[in-house]
């Protein structure tokens, strides 16, 4: 059960700064650790913030002995009432920069009112000097977390954007476009040859809608199931097969809603067309974010569609 903050002794109070500041210490440098490969400039920022934790520790450390001995008994944020919960950073990959300093912010004055709160219950002239010093120090830090945005150079603060917009291509966008490609495409196969083999637009819906959950389900899958992302840095399996399955149904989805329409003609058309804009919307993501010239995209994208869908004309006119 969790004891009250009054209710603590001088002798908890130091054992629980001590475990404050060595768990503060951990958290900036898992916080360095998973930022260093990405955004290396504000890892640094936190490897000096972890060192000055670490030397908090030892001043922590040093006065216990001197009052109250060798033994430093394990008193946690959670044997006492009054602390925020946070949550493990191994659960929060891949780390989010603002995310990230905004967290620093909350813990540091966390931290800060501990210590001021700490002074009231201490009558050691030592101690108090130390808890005060402590405070002060975590107040500093306070500031520096509110302006580490501020902090951070138009150059870093460039190759950090850079560096957010990479993963952002290579954990969203490449995932999502994998999967409008394949359901764009490979699905005007089996809806076109329904349509013009049956000349009915309620049995080309039925056979594009199967298509299109079938091949996202199975997109999906082979996304999730691809990597864990930990040696490529492609983020979490259950996202990337979660968007690579989503945009594959939609591509598919997309030109098999017009066959809704009960005149054939009219919901051929109103496919075609929209298959003409599936097509360059890929065209577009394409040189938008994977770095590729508009005329080169379009005529590849277009190219295997127009084969594709000739394909399915074929078979089904057969």
């Amino acid at each position: 059960m969790a004891k009250k903050f009054k209710e603590l002794s001088a002798r908890e109070i130091l054992a629980l700064a001590i475990s404050l500041e060595e768990e503060d210490g951990r958290i900036y440098a898992d916080f360095s650790d998973g930022l260093r490969e990405t955004y290396p400039d504000t890892a640094k920022i936190f490897d000096e913030m972890r060192e000055e934790e670490s030397q908090h520790r030892a001043s922590l450390i040093d006065i216990y002995r001197q009052r109250f001995g060798e033994h430093i008994p394990l008193i946690r944020r959670q044997d006492v009432k009054g602390f925020v919960q946070r949550r493990p950073v191994w659960l929060v990959q891949p780390l989010r920069i603002n995310e990230v300093r905004k967290q620093v912010e909350v813990m540091e004055l966390e931290t800060r009112r501990f210590y001021e709160r700490a002074i009231q219950q201490v009558s050691d002239a030592g101690i108090r000097k130390l808890l005060g010093d402590l405070a002060e120090v975590e107040r500093r830090h306070y500031a520096t977390a509110e302006s580490l945005q501020e902090s951070i150079t138009p150059v870093v603060q460039k190759k950090e954007e850079e560096a957010q917009r990479r993963l952002f291509v290579l954990q969203i966008v490449q995932p999502g476009l994998a999967g409008l490609m394949d359901g764009s495409v490979s699905t005007l196969a089996p809806v076109f040859a329904a349509a013009f083999a049956t000349k009915n637009t309620w049995d080309a819906f039925l056979v594009g809608l199967a298509a299109s959950v079938g091949a996202g389900i199975s997109m999906a899958f082979a996304e999730a199931l691809s990597d864990d992302g930990s040696l490529t840095g492609r983020g979490r399996p259950l996202l990337r097969g979660t968007v690579t399955g989503v945009m594959t149904a939609m591509g598919g989805i997309g030109h098999t809603l017009p066959f809704l329409i009960p005149d054939f003609r009219l919901a051929m058309s109103a496919a075609v067309a929209v298959v003409a804009v599936e097509l360059g919307a890929i065209s577009y993501v394409r040189h938008r974010y994977m770095d590729t010239p508009f005329l080169s995209a379009t005529f590849q994208v277009v190219l295997g569609g127009v084969l594709v869908f000739l394909t399915g004309i074929l078979i089904g006119s057969s």
